[in-house]
């Protein structure tokens, strides 16, 4: 693993988690403007403003605690982790705006 690349990543990471926050932000306020959810489908949107942008942050902290301790560049895809969370959290989005 290069720490060029890891640097790349986490900044990536925190980038892309700060992206997801608006994205969940404003796409829930759009769903909940306009349906009527029941409190776990609210739950689950209010949750999703927390724990996407939370798992870019993790994400990174892993990658940067397997560069320390000398893991190959494998630990790289530990990054999709927050892009199959925002596929799913799209799913749902358009799962409840139909």
């Amino acid at each position: 693993m290069s720490l060029r690349w890891v640097i790349a990543g986490t900044f990536g990471q925190l980038l892309l988690g700060y992206f997801l926050f608006m994205l969940v932000v404003f796409s829930s306020a759009g769903l909940a403007n306009g349906n009527t959810l029941n409190k776990l489908q609210s739950d689950i949107l209010n949750l999703s403003i927390f724990a996407l942008p939370l798992s870019c942050a993790i994400s990174a902290g892993i990658v940067l605690r397997l560069y320390n301790k000398g893991a190959n560049s494998s630990s790289y895809w530990w990054y999709g982790l927050p892009l199959i969370l925002a596929v799913l959290y799209i799913l749902l989005a358009l799962s409840l705006s139909s």
